[in-house]
């Protein structure tokens, strides 16, 4: 069976956005924190050997950068993970190799998880995350916190999601103040 693994960047006051629109002027905060300390700890992380799930904003977002992003490690790691998406539209899915999730999104994630293989990665794709985080079907959270407040941007959890456990198990930091947190997913918080 194969472990789901969600990776966020994430602010000191819980906003995950990065990309700018018209409600969001803060488009490449994390930038200036990312270091080759922060790179190695967050690839150590991730693993070699993974196929990723995402949502159909984050694969599109992701297929116009990675294909093109050259010879790197993270690069190669993503473009060669098999991309599980959430999608309407399968047959547009370029970015290979990549396969859609199918009509009912939790039975397919239930059913690729199900499977012997590689970890499943999940980064960014925000209410896809808040769905798995409902059905139980996380297995660790990992998040990069950035020392900084935006006050306002899309939050990791939308306000729909009950609130939940999660078990501490290790951080590591870098010299620009990252803290990569690793969390075992334990269920519902019981009152």
């Amino acid at each position: 069976m194969r472990k789901i693994k969600i990776f966020e960047h994430i602010s000191l006051d819980g906003v995950i956005q990065h990309e700018n629109d018209e409600h969001f002027t803060y488009a490449g905060w994390t930038n200036p924190y990312r270091t080759p300390v922060g790179l190695a700890i967050l690839l150590e992380a991730q693993g070699t050997n993974f196929d990723l799930l995402l949502g159909r904003t984050t694969y599109n977002q992701w297929s116009e950068f990675w294909p093109k992003a050259g010879d790197t490690p993270m690069a190669n790691s993503l473009n060669a993970a098999t991309k599980y998406v959430a999608t309407h539209r399968p047959d547009s899915l370029e970015w290979g190799p990549a396969a859609d999730l199918g009509t009912d999104i939790i039975a397919g994630i239930r059913s690729i998880k199900s499977t012997d293989g590689p970890d499943l990665v999940l980064y960014g794709s925000s209410t896809l995350t808040s769905l798995l985080m409902e059905q139980g079907l996380v297995d660790e959270v990992v998040l990069i916190v950035y020392p900084i407040l935006l006050g306002r941007g899309k939050r990791f959890f939308s306000d729909r999601v009950k609130a939940q456990e999660l078990a501490f198990v290790n951080t590591k930091t870098t010299p620009t103040g990252l803290l990569l947190n690793t969390y075992r997913y334990v269920g519902a918080l019981q009152s």
